[in-house]
């Protein structure tokens, strides 16, 4: 029975370090200001809203500037918003993934990389690495004790023009460490600036 309830305060303590990370990230992502100094949103991002049919994003305003944008397979584009590391040691990625064909995408399931333990877990960004090349080093998405991948999971399809956010989570490289290349499977690599 002991073994059981520590199985699942690990668990609690990935998920709330997951929270955390996504909080971060969020907080991160979100207090930038207009850049004009005055600390008022810009004007633009009110329109945008009115006018995307679509659910809010919280990464909207994000969604104009983004530090990377990779084209895929079946008019996937992969937007990155942001990679923040945090002082418990990990990066973390955020951005969102669209549909930008006029039909139903599939996701490749590619995209989940090629290990075995990742695979049982169903899609997901699990494929994804950041690579060092300062220090040669490559790192692999995160799992939790139960092998799963620490990003976003669980999807199969987006419809025309959909879009879902997503996050990933990292070891982190080297404090000195400031710029690494995103790559995950099918989509060309990117060059993303690492903040905090």
């Amino acid at each position: 029975m002991n073994m059981r309830c520590t199985a699942k305060a690990r668990r609690g303590m990935v998920a709330l370090a997951v929270v955390a990370g996504l909080a971060l990230g969020s907080a991160a992502c979100g207090g930038g200001g207009g850049g004009d100094g005055d600390g008022k949103k810009p004007q633009s991002s009110s329109p945008a809203s009115k006018t995307g049919g679509s659910q809010p994003n919280p990464q909207e305003g994000q969604a104009e500037a983004p530090i990377a944008e990779l084209k895929g397979p079946s008019g996937l584009l992969l937007r990155i918003t942001a990679a923040v590391r945090d002082s418990g040691g990990f990066v973390t990625v955020n951005g969102s993934l669209k549909n930008d064909s006029g039909t139903e995408a599939v996701i490749p399931s590619a995209l989940s990389g090629n290990e075995t333990e990742i695979m049982n877990n169903g899609l997901s960004l699990g494929g994804a690495t950041l690579v060092d090349s300062k220090s040669k080093k490559r790192y692999y998405v995160l799992r939790d004790t139960e092998g799963r991948p620490l990003t976003t999971t669980g999807f199969s399809t987006l419809k025309a023009g959909e879009s879902i956010d997503v996050f990933l989570q990292f070891p982190a490289p080297p404090a000195d460490t400031a710029d690494v290349s995103f790559q995950l499977p099918l989509f060309p690599s990117a060059v993303v600036k690492i903040s905090g």
